[in-house]
C-alpha cells in the first residue's frame, strides 16, 4: 500500500474502508459485538493521534495489529469475568435474515466468513488469550510474528510458540467446516421433525456420535446449566423440554443464520410456561447435526432483528 494521505477527512475514510475487516478481527478474537466495536473505535481515536500518518505504509496492517493489542487486553479482562460467569459462555450470536439480504451493518458480511462460525469460535474460546491473538493475527490475517511479538510483549520465538498451541488445540478439536445452506436445511428440517414426534430413536438418528449442546444463560434464564454430550441424553433433554412446554412451541420458531450458518430464533412466549427468548444454533457434519448452541443470557440477544 502506498503512503497515507495526510488529513483527518482523507483519513478517516481510508479508516472506513477497513472498518469491516477490523470488525471480523475483533469479534473472532473477543467473541463479543460489543466489545469488537469498542476495539475498532480505539483503533480509530489511536490513528487519528498520530503525528504523521503519512509514515504508515500498511495502513490495514497496521490497524489490525493495533486492533490485535486492544482485544488483547479485552480477553485478559474476560478471563477474570467468566470466573463469575454461571454456566458456559457462548460467543455473542450475529443473527442475519435468512434471505441472506445484505444489511448495511458491516456484521453482515463478516459472517460470511468460514472462522467466525459458532463452532469454530466456541474452539477458540479454550485458548488462553495470547494464543489466540497469536493464532487468530497469524493463521487468518497473516501478521507477521514480529508485529505479533510485539502486541503480546514478548520474543518473537514465544508468539510462535503461542500460536504453534493455539493451532495444535485448534486442529485437535476438529470444528466441523461449514456446509452448503441447503444442506443445512435439509438436515435441520428432518432434525425438527423427528423432536416434533417425541421418539428418542428418531432425534437421535439424526444427531452426530459426538454431538454436544451447550447452553449460555450466566442465570438469567432457563437452558442447560452444563454442557450436554452423547446422543441419547441430548435427545432425552429436548424431547423432556418439548413434552414440559409443548411440541406447538416448535411452531415458534424463526429460522435465520447464526454467525452465517443455519440457526433458529425464538421471541418471548408469555404464559404458564413462558420461554425466554433465544437464539439456537447449529452444527452439521456428514449429515447430522454436532453441535447446538443454545444462547438464552438477555445480554447477549439485544441486537436481534425484528
Amino acid at each position: 500500500m502506498g503512503l497515507v494521505t495526510v488529513g483527518n477527512a482523507v483519513l478517516a475514510e481510508r479508516f472506513t474502508e477497513h472498518r469491516g475487516h477490523l470488525l471480523g478481527v475483533a469479534y473472532r478474537l473477543t467473541g463479543t459485538i460489543a466489545d469488537a466495536e469498542d476495539a475498532v473505535q480505539d483503533a480509530w481515536l489511536r490513528l487519528s493521534t498520530v503525528d504523521n500518518p503519512s509514515d504508515i505504509r500498511d495502513l490495514r496492517g497496521w490497524l489490525t495489529t493495533v486492533v490485535g493489542r486492544l482485544c488483547l487486553d479485552r480477553l485478559r479482562s474476560a478471563a477474570v469475568r467468566r470466573e463469575r460467569y454461571i454456566g458456559p459462555w457462548l460467543p455473542e450470536p450475529v443473527v442475519t435474515p435468512l434471505d441472506g439480504a445484505p444489511g448495511e451493518n458491516p456484521l453482515d458480511v463478516v459472517v460470511r466468513d468460514d472462522g467466525v462460525r459458532m463452532a469454530a469460535l466456541v474452539v477458540l474460546d479454550r485458548l488462553t488469550p495470547e494464543q489466540r491473538v497469536a493464532f487468530v493475527l497469524h493463521d487468518a490475517f497473516g501478521i507477521p510474528y514480529a508485529e505479533i511479538a510485539s502486541t503480546l510483549g514478548c520474543t518473537e520465538v514465544t508468539a510462535r510458540q503461542h500460536a504453534s498451541r493455539g493451532r495444535r488445540i485448534a486442529a485437535d478439536a476438529d470444528p466441523p467446516p461449514r456446509q452448503a445452506l441447503s444442506e443445512q436445511q435439509e438436515v435441520l428440517g428432518r432434525f425438527l421433525a423427528a423432536l416434533a414426534t417425541g421418539d428418542v430413536r428418531s432425534v437421535v438418528e439424526l444427531l452426530h456420535p459426538d454431538a454436544v449442546f451447550v447452553g449460555d444463560s450466566d442465570g438469567k434464564a432457563r437452558t442447560a446449566r452444563h454442557r450436554i454430550e452423547g446422543t441419547d441424553k441430548i435427545s432425552r433433554f429436548l424431547i423432556g423440554l418439548l413434552r414440559q412446554y409443548g411440541v406447538d412451541r416448535l411452531g415458534e420458531l424463526r429460522p435465520v443464520l447464526v454467525n452465517g450458518d443455519m440457526g433458529m430464533a425464538l421471541p418471548d412466549v408469555p404464559g404458564p410456561r413462558p420461554i425466554a427468548r433465544r437464539v439456537t444454533a447449529f452444527a452439521i457434519r456428514d449429515g447430522l447435526v454436532v453441535g447446538i448452541y443454545d444462547v438464552v443470557n438477555p445480554d447477549k440477544l439485544t441486537r436481534l432483528p425484528e
